[in-house]
């Protein structure tokens, strides 16, 4: 095997969760991205004024896009259920028999 036909990319070989750094970077993109949602709410609903019903369709959608976004942005994703392993082993022949209790 050439040393260039390596690939240069890490392998993932775990099922571990995303490092805090990048799950806050994720969920801030989130936030800003519905943040962002909100100014052309706005502004289509200018351009649209005549359309009555249609400018106040998307001035009641901008209305709740920023506690939407709050609620996005501080939501982490849930912890995962792992099983926890419990060794279980076999009494061994001693542990098994009845122990003489001597009362003093």
């Amino acid at each position: 095997m050439h040393e260039h036909d390596r690939r240069s990319d890490p392998v993932l070989i775990t099922a571990a969760a995303p490092s805090y750094d990048d799950e806050l970077a994720a969920r801030k993109r989130k936030y800003m991205f519905t943040m962002g949602m909100r100014f052309p709410c706005l502004i289509l609903a200018g351009v649209f004024y005549h359309t009555w019903w249609l400018a106040l369709a998307l001035l009641v959608l901008s209305v709740p896009l920023p506690w939407i976004a709050v609620l996005i942005a501080n939501d982490r994703p849930p912890r995962k259920a792992e099983e926890i392993s419990r060794y279980q082993r076999e009494a061994k022949q001693l542990e098994a028999q009845e122990h003489r209790v001597i009362d003093g």
